[in-house]
């Protein structure tokens, strides 16, 4: 999963993307309203955390555009300010989730997976399809039945593909999904095509189908009934 910190303090920064990516998370961070807004338009987030004093413009604001074109991504709102109009404004705005600093990171954790669960699953920590069962509480992939042993990438690319099923995404995409701030474009394509090649002989070995298919000179497609 992936998600954006747009926070100006950045030793809260630091903590977060710390504490998040020893969670399994895939994480960027913005320390402006101008560089949040770049990243949100230009790339894709499962939950955006966003604070609403940046040091150049309001995150309610850079809030009202997200939401103008992006509903599908979850937004939690980070504020120093515990005033309950504040909260409704942001709520009415359009953000999942109001969280006043100071706070736990276990507790930004769970909200920010209530979110995503919500969104993406309409709240099951299970995603079954065919011969497939996912689960996200425990990140476990079984097929007929058996376990198997995916990586993290490998299980990352799983359910981007399944979030994305019968739709074309590049090579690109899935680089940037898989390592974001990280990516180095020649290595990470080397890495995409290694990660594909071990996910679908996993799930072929235990008699799944071959879901992946390759678009020559486009990219790959999930492709489901």
């Amino acid at each position: 999963m992936k998600i954006l910190f747009i926070e100006d303090d950045r030793e809260l920064v630091k903590s977060l993307m710390f504490y998040f990516s020893e969670q399994g998370f895939n994480c960027e961070k913005a320390r402006t309203y101008e560089e949040g807004e770049a990243k949100v338009f230009n790339y894709n987030y499962d939950c955006v955390i966003l604070d609403i004093g940046l040091p150049d413009g309001s995150g309610l604001h850079l809030l009202q555009s997200i939401r103008a074109t992006k509903n599908d991504v979850g937004v939690i709102i980070l504020s120093a300010n515990s005033n309950l109009d504040n909260k409704i404004e942001a709520l009415d705005l359009g953000a999942d989730d109001y969280l006043t600093k100071p706070f736990h990171l276990s507790e930004l954790n769970s909200r920010i997976k209530s979110i995503i669960r919500r969104k993406k699953q309409s709240g099951s920590s299970s995603i079954q399809f065919d011969e497939v069962d996912i689960n996200t509480d425990a990140k476990e992939v079984k097929v007929n039945g058996e376990l198997i042993h995916l990586t993290k990438k490998e299980y990352d690319l799983l359910l981007y593909f399944y979030y994305n099923r019968n739709k074309v995404v590049t090579k690109s995409s899935i680089a940037e999904h898989l390592w974001g701030d990280f990516m180095d474009q020649n290595d990470s394509f080397d890495s995409v095509y290694s990660h594909l090649k071990n996910l679908k002989k996993k799930i072929k070995d235990k008699g799944g189908q071959d879901y992946i298919r390759s678009m020559y000179g486009v990219g790959y497609i999930f492709k489901m009934d």
